[in-house]
């Protein structure tokens, strides 16, 4: 399962504070195949299937490919000085 660095937990929390989600709320990963790429997106809720991760009140939610994707993964999140935020995703430590 995906883990969440100190960032990412800090940075996900105030993205979905800043988007007044619902308390169900969190960030959702949805994986595009025809692009190759990984979507990010503030979701109000978990859609049916999602994998839920949940670190100190931060909630991130994963569509099954993207679960799979990133089962050995960390997410780590950082803001540039104009307030822009970046994720990254490395292996997991140990």
């Amino acid at each position: 399962m995906v883990i969440l660095t100190e960032n990412a937990v800090m940075v996900i929390r105030d993205l979905t504070a800043q988007e007044n989600a619902l308390p169900d709320g969190g960030l959702r990963i949805s994986s595009d195949p025809a692009a190759g790429s990984l979507e990010i997106a503030v979701a109000e809720a978990p859609a049916q299937g999602d994998e839920v991760v949940d670190s100190s009140g931060a909630r991130l939610f994963l569509d099954p490919a993207a679960a799979r994707l990133l089962d050995d993964k960390a997410l780590d999140a950082a803001v540039d000085e104009d307030g822009d935020v970046q994720f990254e995703f490395a292996e997991q430590p140990g």
